[in-house]
């Protein structure tokens, strides 16, 4: 599957899955019924990817802030106004609330909370969301780093658990003296949260280098693995990064139209 702003993946048969990001604050949630109906035509599934803050970056809060809003109920009414939308979607739909919570990069203002925090957090999300959308499910997500069990809800909040697999040829031979492939930059993540027992995604797949670094990646993402036997799909992030990474790599443009370099 894909997320796919420009529409790159709009024709691709073998594609099962269509992936949104949508904020909960600042949003316009007509375009919840549009993805439904371009997700139907094509007879694809629905992953949405709810962040909870604004992407107006002049407006957002603190961390304490949005962790004491959330569980306080200050934010409920953003969370009822999306799930009573895709309660009365035709489209199946998994719901992956703010993702990659154990990350410390700084990034995320929902990310590196204490974990009793976020779980409860995200369990309160997820109880407003089943009385409106019985018929979802929801993806825990994290990033796939040391240290995500303890973010681990339980397993009557998870259906299904995302990880995120971004693969950088330049920072590879910086890090590693060679290109990595897929299986290894899965396993670590994969291996974390195999023994929860449940169907594993890649949520956010991506891969810049030159050609035959970018073919392998094509052809590796889309073999079966026996080491990976939870591995149900992977959902591509065709978008330009919007976060740097650090260490100087910038801004990888993960756009399968940008993401091989000469």
């Amino acid at each position: 599957g894909s997320y796919d702003p420009y529409g790159d993946f709009s024709t691709d048969k073998s594609a099962s899955i269509e992936e949104l990001f949508l904020p909960w604050e600042d949003v316009d949630l007509a375009t919840l019924p549009l993805a439904d109906a371009y997700a139907l035509q094509r007879g694809r599934s629905l992953l949405i990817t709810v962040e909870p803050w604004t992407w107006s970056k002049d407006w957002r809060i603190t961390p304490p802030e949005l962790r004491d809003g959330i569980l306080s109920g200050k934010y409920d009414a953003n969370m009822q106004a999306i799930c009573d939308l895709v309660g009365q979607m035709k489209s199946p739909v998994t719901i992956r609330w703010a993702q990659e919570m154990e990350d410390t990069n700084g990034r995320f203002t929902w990310a590196n909370w204490a974990p009793k925090d976020w779980i409860s957090a995200y369990k309160r999300e997820v109880d407003i969301c089943r009385k409106a959308a019985p018929a979802a499910k929801y993806m825990w997500s994290p990033k796939g780093q040391e240290g995500l069990e303890k973010y681990y809800p339980g397993d009557d909040y998870v259906d299904v658990i995302g990880l995120s697999v971004f693969g950088l040829q330049k920072k590879d031979n910086d890090e590693a003296g060679h290109d990595r492939t897929f299986a290894e930059m899965l396993k670590p993540g994969y291996d974390r949260v195999a023994g929860f027992n449940k169907p594993i995604v890649v949520a956010e797949l991506g891969y810049v280098g030159k050609q035959d670094y970018v073919t392998k990646w094509q052809e590796d993402t889309r073999k079966s693995y026996a080491e990976f036997p939870a591995l149900t799909s992977v959902v591509y992030f065709n978008q330009k990064e919007v976060w740097p990474w650090l260490d100087g790599y910038g801004l990888p443009d993960w756009r399968v139209t940008q993401h091989v370099l000469p």
